[in-house]
């Protein structure tokens, strides 16, 4: 109790932006502390992660009381979404770094060349960026730094400005937790930022909008500077009339009104069948009522909007539809409240489906059938970052296999989003790379290819120098592969080649099976030669 208040006391000034002029010297400290190879042993990685966890656990009712401030926040959600969810991420990459760490045997090497002992070592990227967003202030911050400090690198952090309480606790939460030469916060805006991207990374981690990640984008590029961009989309939701229709309302009804839908993997439009429409909307009015008693404005468990800037670009939003209402609509500016809105439109160019809400606006487009809206999903936005089909198993495996998006939740609303040992990330322009869990490691490390060659091979590489008459002929005796199949792409079949695999399409697999088969033969007649004594 004696830390988080000590924590909120420290957090209750105004957010002090980082002087632009010092930024060059914080970037250098960063990439000097990685040169030093002071993060690359496992013994550092795992007291800084463990630090980083108890610098949560001890600020838990200052986070809680920052996101109340810069977003309304429900207290469960900040632990379900925020502080929770940091703390069982470390945990979870503490109990397995190790196991992560290790140097992986090379696959698929053929049998010469494994003299050379081929593996894959992951070493650290190097000093890393990572801007994060308001929308879970928190999350998107701590759990990439925790996989920069998982794979070995330093980092400079940078919140978002427009969730000035929880930047404030964030930094806070590094600067007297973990080694403040590896790991600092940088706060600020627009020039603040500008002055970071001046400066050369070894890889940017950012999350927010396609129009920001674009600019990033082209920074970067000058110094070919590899990037992770977790962005957003128009994500689709569609309903088919085999779907269970009263799960399928009150499903997606979360997924709209969790953090008043300032979610970015959240569906944006929700396209229904036409023969459960009527039904589908009763079933969403009355979740709304289940949800939310005496109204989402009066509930301490619906969140608000994150500032005047965004409400009002709702509200516009709301505005400009040709779409009628059918729930909601209530709002109220001086709260930077919206309730949940259910619009009914009917064209796929409506600014409700057409643009990112980012809000709890939920239009609904009806729809003769599903190949109307496979194709619409595809024509809205071709990459999204979520799809969330609810139907029959033929229904929804057909509509995976006829989109693409960054992740799916079958029957469900942003689920595959709220599991964090599963991969999460984007595909084409609603982002590049992915992150959380195992995968957060990957993203900050380099799998850096090894080979050892021993002196004593020496006679066995004589082909590779020159000159090379008459060792052309050796050399493809010794490399090259012979196809399975003719001119027109059909596959040979051969009995021999069969029976060498074991008809397991490889060699190697083949010996190892006939290895197995023989040692089960001579072990069941050691067992009857001893039963017979």
């Amino acid at each position: 109790m004696a830390r988080d208040l000590a924590s909120m006391a420290s957090i209750a000034t105004e957010l002090k932006y980082t002087p632009v002029d010092s930024i060059p010297a914080i970037a250098s400290g960063v990439r000097n502390a990685f040169n030093s190879h002071k993060t690359k042993p496992i013994g550092f990685r795992l007291t800084q992660l463990r630090k980083l966890y108890w610098g949560i656990k001890d600020n838990e009712a200052a986070i809680v009381q920052a996101c109340k401030e810069d977003l309304g926040k429900p207290v469960f959600e900040t632990y379900l979404s925020e502080i929770d969810w940091c703390t069982n991420d470390i945990i979870f990459v503490t109990q397995n770094l190790q196991k992560w760490m290790k140097d992986e045997k090379a696959p698929d090497i053929p049998l010469a060349n494994k003299l050379l002992s081929p593996k894959i070592r992951k070493d650290p990227l190097g000093a890393i960026l990572i801007i994060g967003t308001y929308n879970f202030p928190l999350n998107l911050c701590l759990t990439p730094l925790v996989g920069a400090i998982a794979a070995g690198c330093t980092a400079v952090l940078k919140p978002s400005e427009s969730a000035p309480s929880v930047a404030k606790i964030l930094q806070h939460i590094v600067e007297t937790s973990i080694d403040a030469s590896c790991y600092t916060v940088v706060q600020g805006a627009v020039p603040e930022t500008t002055a970071l991207l001046e400066e050369k990374w070894d890889k940017i981690f950012y999350t927010g909008s396609a129009h920001v990640a674009k600019i990033i984008a082209k920074k970067a590029a000058e110094t070919l500077t590899p990037m992770t961009l977790e962005l957003g989309g128009r994500n689709p939701a569609i309903v088919t009339k085999n779907a269970n229709v009263r799960l399928a309302a009150k499903r997606l009804l979360w997924g709209k009104t969790l953090h008043s839908r300032q979610v970015c993997i959240s569906q944006n439009y929700i396209m229904v069948d036409k023969e459960v429409l009527d039904p589908f909307i009763a079933e969403m009015k009355l979740a709304l009522k289940q949800f939310y008693p005496d109204g989402a404005k009066e509930s301490d468990d619906f969140g608000r909007i994150v500032h005047g800037k965004q409400w009002s670009r709702l509200k516009q939003m709301l505005e400009s539809t040709r779409g009628r209402i059918v729930m909601g609509g209530d709002m109220d500016e001086s709260q930077r409240y919206m309730g949940p809105t259910v619009i009914i439109v009917d064209s796929p160019s409506d600014p409700l489906v057409a643009e990112e809400s980012f809000g709890p606006l939920i239009p609904i487009l009806p729809v003769e059938d599903l190949d109307t809206a496979i194709r619409i999903a595809g024509e809205v936005h071709r990459t999204p970052l979520g799809l969330y089909p609810f139907g029959n198993k033929q229904e929804t495996d057909r509509m995976m296999t006829e989109t693409q998006s960054g992740g799916v939740s079958v029957n469900d609303a942003l689920f595959h989003g709220s599991l964090s040992t599963l991969p999460f990330g984007g595909v084409g322009d609603s982002g590049h790379g992915a992150y959380r869990g195992k995968s957060s490691f990957d993203c900050f490390s380099h799998r850096r290819s090894v080979t050892s060659t021993p002196g004593w091979m020496e006679g066995l590489l004589d082909v590779r120098y020159p000159p090379y008459e008459g060792k052309l002929a050796k050399f493809k005796k010794m490399s090259e592969l012979k196809p399975n199949f003719d001119r027109d792409g059909k596959v040979k079949f051969s009995l021999w080649s069969y029976m060498l695999s074991l008809g397991t399409g490889s060699k190697t697999r083949g010996l190892i099976g006939y290895t197995v088969i023989l040692l089960a033969v001579f072990s069941t007649r050691q067992y009857l030669d001893n039963s017979a004594r």
